[in-house]
């Protein structure tokens, strides 16, 4: 294991102060010129801070930022419900291939027919492992995708003149679910988590009526166990005339054995960035698709991949739609790379993902529980699907160790740190999420460790 180490690196602009390498460009030849053609009001008054350096001083500092960072290509990055799995390498090489990176989207769509029926295709499969009747690419991430299910949400109900402006979202939600809800428009109902780690059905009851827009929830829920009234839940937010609304961040956990269409769900949103090996922030860009069954599939983000005889197109027809949420078609690049990631693994390849992601989670429970230091929250006998909440709270009473220092040691012993402090129904939480991809190895020293 590489124990944590760092360079004292400075900013550059530090490091220029005090070098005194580094070229001297003349400009003043040319100031007079660039002066005139320059408004007085945008002129710059004093010299602009530019470090002074020398070619391998800027090498020798980004190699050392570099060999500071860290990611999935060095250790495990067990953030709970980040799903930061491998992505793998061959998905690489596709996604930067020039016939895919050098299209653009004002192209003629008879120049672009292969990179339509990989959308064509995708959207197909994707609507099949949520039980969907159609997907939209358009939204570029996992809130942008809430957001979107949260705009149809509204807009099917003002299209039949009913005004619904209550979501109700559970106590363990992610962040952006309240937050997306309240950007469209809606007031947030807090649905209180039971002793079992579910929705409690009798506060469910109490909240929902006349104002219901619908449900936002998360299955299996943030603290990895699975929503086992969701038919019930259906039924009763259904009865009330609202619409149940799926947020896929923990689909890694029920891929290919349970879908989201059979639960009772209307809308999903999907992160390929992480059910489907894309890679997350800065590696990405990600990609929030949202899907639809039903009269719902109206309501969709346009445009969508429509094919005539062996043709491709995009069909814009916006009857009922939210119309465009994204410039053009959406971030296309994850949409090749979950095409190839579904393609090489196929149906039971697909199911295999959540069966090892389920397997390693419960391998850790087992594993940090042999010592007496944390505590499994909410039905403890019941096992956890992609992710597990533990609480650190014993240690904290007992030590004044707080989560936030556990996390602190964790870097020092050069392994990424989980979720800390979230879900906040949990005292001293640490959210950990091992994916399908990590060895029993790694699962056994981070637990060691921690």
């Amino acid at each position: 294991m590489w124990r944590q180490a760092r360079w004292d690196e400075d900013l550059l602009l530090e490091r220029g102060k005090r070098s005194s390498a580094g070229p001297l460009i003349p400009f003043e030849d040319q100031f007079n010129e660039i002066e005139i053609k320059i408004p007085e009001n945008l002129l710059r008054k004093d010299e602009p801070s530019i470090p002074t350096l020398s070619e391998i001083e800027v090498v020798r500092h980004y190699t050392r930022l570099s060999q500071m960072s860290y990611g999935v290509d060095l250790g495990p990055v067990p953030l709970g419900s980040c799903t930061m799995k491998y992505n793998p390498k061959m998905l690489d090489l596709i996604a930067m291939d020039p016939r895919i990176v050098e299209l653009h989207p004002l192209q003629d769509i008879d120049t672009v027919q292969g990179i339509l029926e990989i959308i064509y295709l995708t959207e197909r499969w994707l609507a099949e492992i949520t039980g969907m009747d159609r997907c939209s690419f358009q939204p570029p991430a996992g809130a942008a995708g809430e957001f979107a299910g949260a705009l149809m949400i509204r807009k099917y109900h003002l299209d039949r003149g009913e005004e619904r402006d209550e979501m109700l979202i559970p106590d363990s939600a992610h962040g952006s679910n309240p937050a997306s809800a309240a950007m469209a428009g809606f007031k947030v109902v807090r649905i209180p988590t039971g002793p079992d780690g579910e929705v409690s059905i009798e506060a469910l009851k109490a909240s929902v009526g006349s104002r219901t827009a619908g449900i936002m929830l998360t299955n299996p829920n943030t603290l990895g166990i699975f929503e086992s009234r969701i038919l019930e839940i259906s039924d009763i937010v259904h009865g009330a005339g609202g619409l149940l609304y799926y947020d896929g961040a923990n689909l890694n956990g029920i891929m290919g054995i349970a879908r989201p269409g059979d639960m009772g769900f209307d809308i999903v949103h999907l992160n390929l960035h992480k059910t489907f090996a894309t890679p997350h922030g800065g590696g990405g860009p990600g990609g929030g698709v949202v899907c639809a069954r039903g009269e719902l599939v109206d309501y969709l983000p346009r445009p969508l991949v429509e094919r005539k005889g062996n043709k491709y197109y995009w069909d814009y027809e916006c009857k009922k739609c939210i119309g465009t949420v994204r410039a053009f078609y959406g971030n296309i690049v994850p949409v090749v790379r979950t095409f190839a990631y579904i393609a090489m693994l196929g149906p039971q390849g697909l199911r295999e993902v959540s069966e090892v992601s389920v397997l390693n989670t419960n391998y850790f429970i087992k594993k940090i529980l042999e010592k007496p230091y944390y505590e499994l929250p909410y039905a403890p006998e019941k096992p956890r699907k992609h992710e597990v909440v533990i609480s650190a709270s014993k240690i904290a009473k007992e030590t004044g160790v707080t989560t936030e220092d556990i996390a602190k040691a964790l870097l020092n012993e050069g392994l990424h740190a989980p979720t800390i402090y979230f879900p906040l129904i949990v005292s001293e939480a640490l959210m950990v999420e091992f994916t399908e991809t990590e060895p029993r190895e790694v699962i056994e020293t981070y637990a060691e460790i921690l």
